[in-house]
C-alpha cells in the first residue's frame, strides 16, 4: 500500500532474525519459490516484521517480495472506514479478497513471475493495478490481520501482541482515530485472528520470543 509508514524497530529485528534461523533452512531445501504468512492484530508490526525479515533473508542470496493484505480489500481504506460507521458488521474477512491473494501467492510458488495485484494508494483513496515482478525473487511473504488463513504458505507466523498490547503503538502510528468505535472495530478482528493463530506455525510473543510449533 503506498503511502503506509513503517517505524522499524530492534524488537521487530529480533523477531524477524527468529524467523530467519528457522525458515532459512527449509527454503534451501524447497524447490521453486517459498511463502511465508505474518499476521497479528491492529498494530502489531506485521509490516515492520515482514520488510525486516525480507531484509535477513536478502542477506543470505534469498530475493523476497512482499505482498500486503492492504492492497486486498475490497474499497480503499477511508471509504472502508466509512462503510464501518455506517455497519460496523461490514468488519471481518469479506471485507478482503482473501481469495485473490490466496491465488497470487499460488502463482508465485508456482513460478510465475508477472502477476497482477491490486495496489491501495492511502492518501488518495484508491485502488488500482500493478504488475509485480517476481523474476529473481526466491521468497513471497504475505502480511496481514488475516493471513494465517490462507491455503497455500510453507509456514505461517503469527504476532502474539492484541489490541491492548498494541495501543501505544497504534497510537504512535496515527492512521486512525482512537476512539471507543476503533475499540469494538478491534474488538471484532481480535475475534477472528485468534481463532485463526491456532494455524501458525511461528509465533513471535509478547516478550519477543519465538515459538515454534513445527518442532
Amino acid at each position: 500500500m503506498r503511502g503506509d509508514k513503517l517505524v522499524i524497530k530492534e524488537h521487530h529485528v529480533k523477531s524477524a532474525r527468529m524467523v530467519a534461523e528457522v525458515v532459512i533452512p527449509e527454503i534451501k531445501n524447497t524447490s521453486g519459490r517459498y511463502a511465508i504468512t505474518i499476521a497479528g492484530e491492529s498494530g502489531s508490526g506485521k509490516s515492520e516484521t515482514a520488510e525486516t525479515l525480507k531484509q535477513e533473508l536478502e542477506k543470505h542470496d534469498l530475493p523476497a517480495y512482499i505482498f500486503q493484505q492492504d492492497d486486498y480489500f475490497h474499497y480503499p481504506p477511508k471509504t472502508n472506514a466509512r462503510m464501518r460507521e455506517q455497519d460496523i458488521n461490514h468488519v471481518g474477512t469479506s471485507e478482503v479478497k482473501l481469495d485473490l491473494l490466496d491465488q497470487n501467492i499460488q502463482e508465485a510458488i508456482d513460478g510465475k513471475n508477472q502477476i497482477k495485484k491490486p495496489l491501495v494508494y492511502f492518501d488518495e483513496d484508491k485502488v488500482e493495478t500493478e504488475t509485480a515482478d517476481l523474476t529473481g525473487i526466491r521468497v513471497v511473504i504475505a502480511e496481514g490481520t488475516y493471513t494465517t488463513a490462507l491455503k497455500n504458505p510453507h509456514t505461517r507466523v503469527f504476532i502474539a501482541r492484541n489490541y491492548f498490547d498494541t495501543k501505544e503503538t497504534r497510537a504512535e502510528r496515527s492512521r486512525e482515530k482512537q476512539d471507543d468505535f476503533l475499540e469494538q472495530i478491534l474488538r471484532i478482528e481480535h475475534e477472528i485472528i485468534q481463532k485463526q493463530s491456532e494455524k501458525a506455525d511461528l509465533v513471535i510473543t509478547k516478550d519477543y520470543e519465538l515459538k515454534n510449533r513445527k518442532t
